[in-house]
């Protein structure tokens, strides 16, 4: 029997705010950095590569905003001196009974970026606010 396939549209995150329905996340990657070594020794002139240190990409909360929430914008105005609210975060995405098949844990995060929609005068899209969250990890779960 073959394995159907996931859709990508029936996901919640638990960040430490109020709504967890999004209308888009990205950025749940990781890249492992490749480094050149060489020993000094060595008659070639071009070294070997090893795995470096991981890096993850920043990760994007994308949402309408809705009257009286200033969560996001609460948020980031936590900054203060050096420092700012940390929150672990967890991207859940949902099977059609809406129980978790895939989470994905975020450590440590916490925003960087702000952006407020852009009004157009002649449009009747939604109004979208974004959040940009740096972090230092993520793993993954898959649920059975």
């Amino acid at each position: 029997m073959p394995e159907s396939s996931i859709n990508r549209y029936h996901f919640v995150a638990e960040w430490g705010g109020t709504r967890i329905g999004f209308a888009e996340i990205s950025g749940l990657n990781i890249e492992i950095e490749s480094v050149i070594v060489r020993d000094s020794s060595s008659a070639v002139d071009s070294g070997r590569k090893i795995p470096g240190i991981r890096k993850f990409s920043n990760i994007i909360l994308k949402r309408g905003i809705v009257k009286g929430d200033n969560d996001f914008f609460n948020w980031i105005n936590t900054k203060s001196n050096g420092t700012i609210e940390r929150r672990n975060i967890s991207i859940n995405l949902l099977d059609e009974a809406h129980n978790p098949i895939f989470t994905w844990s975020v450590k440590n995060a916490f925003p960087i970026k702000y952006s407020g929609p852009v009004l157009i005068a002649n449009d009747s899209e939604v109004a979208i606010e974004t959040l940009e969250l740096t972090h230092e990890g993520l793993m993954i779960t898959t649920l059975k």
